[in-house]
């Protein structure tokens, strides 16, 4: 936030406020419209109209992992890869990629744009009083909006480490830049094991690349079974990917046609060694962090919990009026949540009761865009365990189901934890059709369907 403003203008009065235009924003001013309400969108960034999901997050990730994975398959088919095959297959996936953001981009603009009683406002936000927004503009030039009701939406971004050098080089990136590289890196670095990082390694090295990851711990994915861990990792380096646990960057060191690390890493003695490295690009996935910077919430009365947004079970935060929703709130991270939030957040808007809140949302899949996926749903053992249910788990390797042999797509398996009650507790799939699949497990826990039906 740009800490010269000029003076603002008297304040324009509208009957909701959006800042950031996520999925739950883009929904509820949407329909706050064609119920006659006055909105304001106020967005800071035009790439990111529509939101984290179609801009920079699962969309375009998307579209590169299934690039890639048809790359694999052609492979397997027999097509020889180059080196330079690789590198024209990555560039029009890219392009491609890029033609679908610009088209996204422009219809969520055009979704709002277009409503009478929508004002899309270009600039950065933040309050100065309990109802009270100001934005400003990119000539200079603040707005001062209020509203009876306001929406927070404003999102996450990626987490930064204070690895000396990291801003020094423009190859080392954050998801979101990544994904506009236009050129394959021959050796990549990925800090970071977790769900982004994996999401990333997997799908370069089906494009070609030779991928590091390297893990400051020696942990893999802690919160999974052992039994979906393993066999994750395993995949994961059948593809090429290498592993480095108890492996850290001290210092980054920018080098003509890439960057240098300088590598520290510990053995189970607690000896350390270190060593430099070189890559094309590094990717930091380090998690992500809500969007609270800047907005200046202490004016509105807003309290945080942590770095989010602070709720209670209505998605209401501490001041009268004012709400939250999606990632900037905090918890699980998925554009489905956000739409989910919209849903408690409508009639309250519209001075209703909310029948529905956070209380009911017990039950939720979701899914990783590795090769082959990896989604679950409900309870795992070691949460089941945990909380000293009784289970059983159903498993089956993908090797045994005949469409999987059709498509030659026969990595990974199914697990199913089923109660004493024969109710199904949850489950977590590995493979080729994992992402569509997990669904009609999900619709079985929230009805009740029993595993034998």
């Amino acid at each position: 936030m740009n800490a010269e403003r000029t003076t603002a203008t008297a304040p324009t009065t509208y009957d909701f406020i959006v800042l950031g235009w996520g999925k739950a924003g883009k929904t509820l001013a949407k329909k706050a419209a064609k119920a006659g309400l006055r909105v304001a969108i106020v967005e800071r960034d035009p790439k990111m109209y529509g939101g984290t999901c179609i801009n920079v997050g699962c969309l375009p990730t998307k579209s590169l992992v299934h690039s890639a994975t048809v790359l694999r398959q052609a492979a397997e088919l027999g097509i020889e890869r180059t080196p330079e095959f690789n590198q024209r297959a990555y560039a029009n996936a890219v392009a491609h990629k890029k033609q679908l953001v610009a088209k996204l981009n422009e219809k969520n603009y055009q979704l709002l744009a277009q409503e009478d009683s929508v004002e899309v406002i270009l600039g950065e936000a933040q309050f100065v009083g309990e109802k009270l927004v100001q934005v400003q503009l990119s000539d200079g030039t603040v707005r001062t909006l209020t509203a009876p009701k306001i929406l927070i939406n404003t999102g996450a971004t990626s987490r930064e480490l204070p690895i000396p050098g990291a801003k020094d080089s423009d190859r080392v990136h954050t998801s979101k830049t990544l994904l506009d590289v236009d050129e394959l890196p021959a050796r990549l670095l990925i800090i970071g094991a977790g769900f982004i990082g994996l999401e990333f390694a997997s799908y370069f090295a089906n494009f070609g690349s030779e991928v590091h990851v390297y893990q400051f711990n020696e942990h893999f994915l802690p919160s999974e079974d052992e039994t979906d861990s393993s066999a994750i990792r395993s995949r994961l380096e059948a593809q090429g990917i290498t592993f480095h646990f108890n492996t850290s960057v001290e210092r980054f060191i920018p080098v003509e046609g890439g960057v240098q690390a300088q590598v520290a890493q510990t053995d189970e003695q607690g000896d350390k060694t270190v060593r430099t490295e070189q890559f094309d690009q590094v990717l930091i996935a380090a998690g992500r962090v809500p969007n609270t910077s800047g907005l200046n919430l202490e004016a509105a009365g807003v309290e945080l919990e942590g770095p989010a947004v602070k709720v209670d079970e209505k998605l209401r935060t501490s001041a009268d009026g004012i709400w939250a929703a999606g990632d900037v709130k905090g918890g699980p991270q998925f554009t489905f949540i956000s739409l989910d939030d919209s849903r408690i957040i409508w009639p309250q808007l519209l001075g209703q009761e909310a029948s529905y809140d956070l209380r009911e949302r017990t039950v939720f899949a979701s899914a990783t865009f590795i090769d082959p996926p990896f989604a679950r749903v409900g309870l795992n053992e070691k949460q089941a365990q945990a909380a000293g249910i009784d289970y059983v788990v159903k498993s089956l390797p993908t090797l045994a189901i005949p469409k999987a042999h059709v498509v030659r797509e026969t990595e990974g398996h199914t697990r199913i934890l089923v109660g004493s009650d024969d109710s199904i507790l949850g489950a977590s799939l590995f493979h080729y059709e994992a992402a569509e699949q997990i669904n009609l497990l999900t619709l079985a826990i929230k009805h009740g369907i029993k595993a034998s039906e």
